[in-house]
């Protein structure tokens, strides 16, 4: 029996984000069809810990000295492992690419899942032209519309594909002692609205605005606002400040979780205050849970959300905040609304964005680039 193809996967970080949630899945989902290594640039592998039963590994990020260290480290990293496939993700492993490029490494698919606070207004120009000139042979894979027309227009990369995100909707089903017990544990009353927020805190993500807009929205009288944050990360210190600085919301800070579907069951809605997203897996997770959302306009969120959930996206702007606001305080004050738009998002992300759907299209895409 043939050994499975051995996949290098570089990162930036291997923190529990979207972009390697996404691979896990994709990982458990391929079983013995491949073998994985993963390296990334800033030691953190956390995201191991969610790594159900697929075949992999790490290996460390030691660059020597001297300048263009990280290419160079690469370089022997290609030669030392000798993968079948090379796949880089994000700007962060942009020493592998250059890497791959001046070795003619024609087996080789790199991943842009969105950007960063430094480029959420603007894109840097510098940048850009280094992902024309160095990924215009390599297989290029982004998971939002916005992102496409990017590497079509802005980068020119011809070879670049949508491949939308996709979750087991199964595993986030509904449970409502699940969500009693959550909140019981993190000190949530039963009669609370709860505001959820998912993801790693990082500022791109904006979670201080989260609670400032929610320290101003009109909750119900009968039920306290509560804000939850499920994540870890550097921005956890600015978001404690801005709570400790409002004070009219109690927020609650849960730290990572391995196990997500408790905590949407004790969600009353889900927001993303983001300043960039793309495609974001909690907003799917989220409605596959019957959670309605309220959130920027970033990204493709709009689009990925039922036609009539698009009432609570607000724009971003100099009146985001009170425009969020205003938005959280309709929402928690709509119960039967909110009922009809659990119903159609968990219709939505089963229809349009299946796990199966994504195994799939991501296995053609890898077999395709191993027969390079």
């Amino acid at each position: 029996m043939a050994e499975p193809a051995h996949l290098l996967h570089v990162f930036s970080t291997f923190c529990p984000a979207g972009q390697q949630v996404r691979t896990v899945l994709l990982m458990d989902a391929f079983g013995d069809r491949f073998r994985h290594t993963v390296v990334a640039t800033d030691g953190n592998t956390e995201a191991m810990g969610i790594v159900r039963s697929a075949n992999v590994k790490t290996l460390p990020w030691e660059p020597p000295e001297g300048p263009m260290a990280g290419v160079r480290f690469c370089r022997d990293l290609l030669k030392r492992v000798e993968p079948d496939l090379l796949l880089t993700y994000n700007w962060g492993s942009m020493d592998a690419v250059l890497a791959a490029r001046s070795a003619r490494l024609n087996r080789h698919v790199h991943h842009e899942d969105g950007f960063n606070a430094d480029e959420a207004d603007r894109l840097h120009s510098r940048r850009n032209w280094a992902r024309r000139v160095s990924l215009r042979s390599t297989d290029l894979v982004v998971p939002s519309e916005n992102l496409l027309r990017i590497a079509r227009k802005t980068w020119r990369l011809s070879r670049s594909h949508l491949i939308p995100n996709g979750i087991d909707a199964n595993r986030f089903r509904r449970d409502a002692a699940a969500g009693a017990a959550f909140r019981e544990a993190h000190g949530i009353p039963a009669d609370a609205f709860v505001l959820g927020a998912v993801g790693h805190l990082r500022p791109v993500k904006n979670f201080p605005r989260l609670v400032r807009a929610a320290a101003d929205a009109p909750f119900p009288t009968d039920r306290p606002g509560v804000v939850c944050v499920v994540g870890e990360g550097p921005e956890r210190g600015a978001i404690e400040a801005a709570a400790a600085a409002e004070g009219n919301v109690q927020v609650v800070l849960t730290g990572h979780l391995t196990e997500l579907a408790a905590a949407y069951s004790a969600f009353d809605a889900m927001a993303i205050t983001s300043d960039s997203e793309q495609q974001p897996v909690s907003l799917l997770e989220a409605m596959a849970a019957e959670v309605p959302v309220v959130a920027t306009d970033v990204g493709d969120v709009s689009q990925t959300l039922p036609p009539e959930a698009r009432v609570y996206v607000v724009p971003l702007g100099p009146r985001v905040e009170a425009d969020l606001a205003g938005a959280i305080g309709r929402l928690a004050g709509a119960a039967e609304q909110r009922g009809e738009l659990a119903r159609v998002g968990l219709e939505r992300v089963r229809e349009r964005y299946s796990l199966d759907a994504m195994v799939a299209t991501y296995g053609e895409l890898y077999e395709g680039a191993l027969r390079r």
